[in-house]
């Protein structure tokens, strides 16, 4: 591992505002939390993108964060993907269930 500081930035272009808002969402918890020796910061920008910029002390940290945040976000347009696909489904309001 070298020492650093390193930084990436990952840019996930989305096809629209939406869908990169829910991206940004479904990261957001993810970047507060952080990955361990690892700081990210999301932004996202009004042409449907999200950019993630990450900053580390060593190689295996950066690599270790691009790939769990690669991953998320994978997952995310997996869960896209089957939302568009699947029919609509009615979830009951929560007021509903009582």
């Amino acid at each position: 591992m070298t020492a650093g500081p390193w930084s990436a930035r990952l840019r996930a272009h989305r096809g629209d505002q939406e869908s990169a808002v829910r991206l940004h969402r479904a990261l957001a918890p993810e970047a507060e939390r952080e990955v361990p020796r690892a700081h990210c910061t999301l932004t996202l920008s009004p042409d449907g993108n999200v950019l993630l910029d990450i900053r580390t002390r060593d190689t295996g940290a950066l690599r270790a964060a691009l790939n769990t945040y690669l991953g998320w976000i994978d997952l995310a347009e997996a869960t896209e993907r089957v939302g568009h696909v699947a029919p609509a489904v009615r979830v009951p309001a929560p007021e509903a269930l009582k």
